[in-house]
């Protein structure tokens, strides 16, 4: 039997929901425990949770889980029927001061720098780091609807006592990042961004703006990152193809007036 065991956590990562056998639904959540490690929570049927277990991103959680049969080593379970949300969302005054002081010593020099730790020890599988130069945002067309298995996924019965009012939405585009890392040798990077509030934002922009909504999605996710805020990416690996890195979430605090002590 696996160890269960309690973990104390501050929630950094939510990914836009997939389709899944494990759970209907589901996203995955990263997190920093106590001690300033990594924490990969998998999987998390978000809209299926009470009200009082839907965690925020920057609140500490307590959570009772046993490591996956995943391999990546941050990898766990969680029991969500035990999820206690301990505090508010850590603050952005400051210029995010509260929630740098928790992320930032886990912060790495490059992808580059993660991609060749990950190829010699087959670790670490989470990462976060501050792009040296983001060059644009691609959007491309993805597939406009579920596919049958994917629907059959959503519509498999479930005992899940919160139920959503409607099926998950399809985000028909596909995001990616091209940026260039601070590594000598870097040759660039195209990653794909799956963060719950992209997601969020084309579902809310394209219904409020209909076919113009492209032009505040621009400014909200690619100027402003690039120009206003001082963006750093989340990464991960991906479970069937563990070479593959992509973006599961932003850290865009103001770009800063002065240097804090506990930078790196």
């Amino acid at each position: 039997m696996p160890l269960r065991e309690t973990k104390r956590a501050l929630i950094v990562v939510r990914t836009y929901p997939i389709p899944a056998l494990s759970g209907v639904e589901v996203s995955c959540t990263a997190a920093i425990t106590d001690k300033g490690e990594w924490l990969r929570l998998y999987p998390v049927p978000y809209r299926f949770l009470k009200p009082d277990k839907r965690f925020k991103k920057y609140q500490w959680i307590d959570v009772s889980v046993i490591k996956a049969s995943d391999s990546r080593p941050e990898s766990y379970t969680p029991e969500i029927n035990t999820i206690n949300v301990l505090t508010d969302p850590l603050p952005t005054d400051n210029e995010w001061q509260a929630r740098k002081q928790r992320v930032y010593p886990l912060r790495v020099p490059s992808l580059c720098h993660l991609q060749r730790e990950r190829d010699a020890n087959k670790y670490p599988t989470l990462g976060f780091f501050r792009p040296k130069v983001i060059e644009r945002l691609r959007i491309t067309k993805a597939t406009p609807q579920w596919t049958q298995a994917q629907l059959d996924m959503l519509r498999q019965g479930h005992l899940f006592e919160v139920q959503p009012q409607a099926e998950l939405e399809k985000v028909p585009f596909d995001f990616h990042y091209i940026f260039r890392c601070e590594d000598e040798a870097c040759k660039g990077h195209a990653l794909h961004c799956t963060d719950w509030e992209m997601g969020q934002a084309w579902r809310s922009w394209s219904k409020q703006y209909g076919a113009d909504w492209e032009a505040p999605f621009r400014q909200r996710f690619e100027t402003e990152m690039i120009e206003r805020n001082d963006t750093h990416f989340y990464v991960g690996t991906i479970q069937r193809h563990p070479n593959r890195w992509i973006i599961i979430g932003l850290f865009y605090p103001p770009k800063p007036k002065t240097p804090l002590l506990f930078e790196k």
